[in-house]
C-alpha cells in the first residue's frame, strides 16, 4: 500500500508519467503535440491548474503546475485518461499506454526548487543525447521566453474527441502562468534564474554525453523513429521516489519538510486506526485527499472544496 500524499489548495508540483516499457509512443508529431496541448489546456482549465512549464518526451511526460483547488488526483485521472485513449487512436494501439507505475508527484517548496525543476523539465531532451540545446526540441514544450507570459494553442483533435461533445471546444488555449510567489515585476528576473540553471544543466549534460562518446541524435531523426519501438538506453531501477524538493544546497528547508512529511503520515495513520476500528468521528490531518473524497471523512481545522 502506498504512503499518503497531502493534498493542499496552492500546491506547486513537478509530475512525472512514464509510457508503458518505454515505448516511443509519445514521439514527437504534429498530431501527438496537438492531442497533448488540447488534453492539457482543457484538463488545467476544468480543475484550476495552474501550468508552468511542459515538456513531453517520446517515452514520458514532465509537468510543472500549480494546483489551486487541491484537486490534483482528478486532474490527474482526466488528463491521462484523454491522452491516453487519443494516444491508442492515433497510434491504433492496443493495449494500456501509461506505466503501471504511479505518477511521479514531487510538491516543490521553495523557488530554488520551482527554478531547477523548470529547467530540469526544459533540458530533459539534452539530458538525453536527443538535441543539442532545450529549444530545438520537436516536441510540445515551453521555452524560458514563455514562462510566465505566453500560451499553447490547440484545436480539437480529430482522434477520440467527439466534436458533438460541448465538453470539447473547437479550440483550446494554455495560458502559462507564473509560479505562486513571483510577482510580474519579478517575472524577468525569474525568467533568467531558469535560463541560468537551465544553460547549466545543458553544459553539464553536454560533458557527460562527450565523456560517454555519444552525440545527439537531431531533431529531425527524433521525429522520425518508429512509435512502436522501445528506448534502448541505460536506465536505472527506480529505487526513489521522492515527495518533495527544496532544491540543491538548502538542508534546513529539506530537513524541515521531511519532518513535515513524516508528521503528516503519523497523524493520518493514527487517525485511519481509529477510522478502521468505528470511531468516524476522528478528525483526519489537513491535506487528506482520498479518505475525505471518498469516504467523506472530516479534516482537522479545514473545509477543502474538491
Amino acid at each position: 500500500m502506498s504512503q499518503p500524499r497531502e493534498i493542499v489548495p496552492g500546491a506547486t508540483y513537478l509530475l512525472t508519467r512514464r509510457v508503458l516499457r518505454r515505448h516511443l509512443l509519445l514521439r514527437p508529431d504534429a498530431a501527438i503535440n496537438q492531442l497533448l496541448v488540447y488534453a492539457l489546456a482543457v484538463s488545467a482549465r476544468r480543475y484550476g491548474v495552474e501550468v508552468h512549464a511542459l515538456c513531453a518526451m517520446s517515452t514520458h511526460l514532465h509537468l510543472v503546475v500549480t494546483d489551486m483547488q487541491g484537486v490534483l488526483p482528478r486532474f490527474l485521472q482526466f488528463f491521462h485518461r484523454i491522452v491516453a485513449l487519443g494516444t491508442k487512436v492515433l497510434r491504433k494501439w492496443e493495449g494500456p499506454v501509461w506505466d503501471h507505475e504511479a505518477t511521479s508527484v514531487v510538491r516543490l517548496l521553495t523557488q530554488t526548487a520551482v527554478v531547477e525543476k523548470i529547467a530540469y523539465v526544459l533540458a530533459n531532451p539534452v539530458a538525453a543525447g536527443l538535441v543539442r540545446h532545450a529549444r530545438e526540441w520537436p516536441g510540445a514544450k515551453v521555452e524560458v521566453g514563455e514562462l510566465g507570459r505566453g500560451a499553447l494553442h490547440a484545436t480539437r483533435p480529430s482522434a477520440y474527441l467527439d466534436p458533438k461533445n460541448p465538453q470539447w471546444a473547437e479550440e483550446a488555449t494554455l495560458p502559462l502562468a507564473l509560479p505562486p510567489g513571483i510577482e510580474q515585476e519579478n517575472a524577468e528576473g525569474f525568467r533568467h534564474e531558469v535560463a541560468a540553471e537551465l544553460e547549466r544543466q545543458e553544459a553539464q549534460a553536454h560533458a557527460e554525453l562527450e565523456g560517454q562518446g555519444r552525440g545527439f541524435l537531431g531533431a529531425e531523426r527524433a521525429s522520425e523513429v518508429s512509435p512502436y519501438e522501445r528506448a534502448t538506453s541505460f536506465e536505472g531501477l527506480r529505487v526513489r521516489n521522492p515527495t518533495f524538493a527544496v532544491g540543491r544546497d538548502q538542508g534546513d528547508a529539506r530537513r524541515t519538510a521531511a519532518a513535515a512529511v513524516r508528521a503528516f503520515r503519523a497523524s493520518y495513520k493514527a487517525a485511519l486506526e481509529r477510522w478502521c476500528s468505528g470511531v468516524r468521528s476522528v478528525l483526519f490531518p489537513v491535506g487528506t485527499w482520498w479518505m475525505r473524497t471518498f469516504h467523506g471523512v472530516s479534516v482537522d481545522d479545514a473545509v477543502l472544496a474538491v
